[in-house]
C-alpha cells in the first residue's frame, strides 16, 4: 500500500505492507511475515523482506538497490540517525542475517539506498520525509511512544540533523488498530492526561452493554504532526484498522497482535531514498 499523493516523487519510495502475498505458513495460507516472530522460520522471513523491498523498489526480480534498516523496537522516544560511516551496516546495526542491533523506535536518514523500517501489528507507523532535503524518517507509535511524543521529538530531530523546516515535509500515518478496536485502562488514559491538555479529544465510551475505553492513536499522532507545525493538507492517514479490516474475500488484511491474541507476524512501513 502506498500514498498516491507521495508517488509523483521519482526519488522516494515507501509502502506499508499487508498480510498477503509470502512464503511464511505459520499465521495460515502464505502470509508476508515480515518480523523476526518466535513461531516463523528465519529463513521465509528472509525471503518475504527480500521481497517486500523488491516490490516497494518496484524491482519484481527482487534485487533491490536498497538496504533494509530496522531497529529493536522497545516502545521508547529514540530515534536513530543513519550516517554515512555506518555503512556497511551489518555488525554495526544489524547482524549479517539483517536483525537489528540497534534499539529505538525510531529512524532516519538522508542516504540513498537505505530503505527505514519500523514493524506493527497494531501500533501506529509514521513516514515523514522533508520533500527539500530529501531526508526521510520512520517511526514506531505505539501509546507509549505516542505519550512519550516519538514524532513529535522526531521532527525536531530532523531539523537538527537536515535543517528540515515544517512547510517541507509529508506525513502519512498508516494502518494500526483503530479506536473502534483499540479498548484501553485507566492508566493509559491518566498517561496521556499527563501529557497532553488535548488528552480528552482522543478517548471515546463505548456505551453498550460492556462500556469501555478507547483510545484514537491515528489522531493522537496526527496532533504530533500538527503540533511540529505541518500542514493538514500535508498529513495523510490511511485509516485501516488492523484489527478488523477485511480483504475483497473477508480475509483478514493485516496482522494484529491484539486481534490475534499475541500470535501475529508483522508488517514493515518503510521508507526510502533511491540509490543514485
Amino acid at each position: 500500500m502506498r500514498v498516491k499523493a507521495w508517488e509523483h516523487f521519482d526519488w522516494l519510495r515507501h509502502g506499508f505492507s499487508t498480510r498477503g502475498g509470502g512464503v511464511s505458513n505459520i499465521y495460515g495460507g502464505n502470509s508476508l511475515n515480515l518480523g523476526w516472530t518466535k513461531e516463523d522460520d528465519s529463513t521465509s522471513v528472509a525471503e518475504n523482506r527480500r521481497q517486500f523491498v523488491g516490490a516497494v523498489d518496484g524491482k519484481t526480480t527482487g534485487k533491490a538497490g536498497f538496504t533494509l534498516v530496522n531497529v529493536r523496537q522497545v516502545h521508547s522516544a529514540i530515534t536513530q540517525v543513519i550516517h554515512e560511516e555506518d555503512e556497511p551496516f551489518a555488525g554495526k546495526l544489524q547482524t549479517a542475517e539483517g536483525k537489528a542491533i540497534l534499539e529505538g523506535d525510531g529512524l532516519m536518514t538522508n542516504l540513498p539506498g537505505v530503505m527505514l523500517g519500523v514493524g506493527t501489528a497494531d501500533c501506529v507507523p509514521v513516514l515523514v520525509v522533508d520533500v527539500e532535503k530529501r531526508a526521510v524518517a520512520a517511526f514506531h507509535a505505539g501509546w507509549r511512544g505516542t505519550v512519550a511524543r516519538i514524532v513529535e521529538q522526531g521532527i525536531a530531530k530532523m531539523t537538527q540533523e537536515y535543517g528540515s523546516q515544517p512547510k517541507d515535509l509529508i506525513a502519512a500515518i498508516g494502518p494500526s488498530i483503530g479506536a473502534c478496536c483499540y479498548a484501553v485502562g485507566d492508566e493509559v488514559r491518566t498517561a496521556f492526561a499527563s501529557q497532553f491538555d488535548y488528552a480528552d479529544d482522543l478517548f471515546l465510551s463505548d456505551h453498550k452493554a460492556n462500556p469501555s475505553l478507547h483510545v484514537d492513536l491515528w489522531k493522537a499522532n496526527q496532533r504530533q504532526l500538527l503540533a511540529a507545525g505541518i500542514e493538514p493538507s500535508r498529513i495523510t492517514i490511511i485509516g485501516e484498522c488492523t484489527a478488523c479490516s477485511r480483504d475483497e474475500q473477508g480475509r483478514r488484511r493485516y496482522f494484529s497482535h491484539r486481534a490475534e491474541q499475541g500470535i501475529a507476524g508483522r508488517m514493515l512501513s518503510v521508507v526510502g531514498i533511491v540509490p543514485e
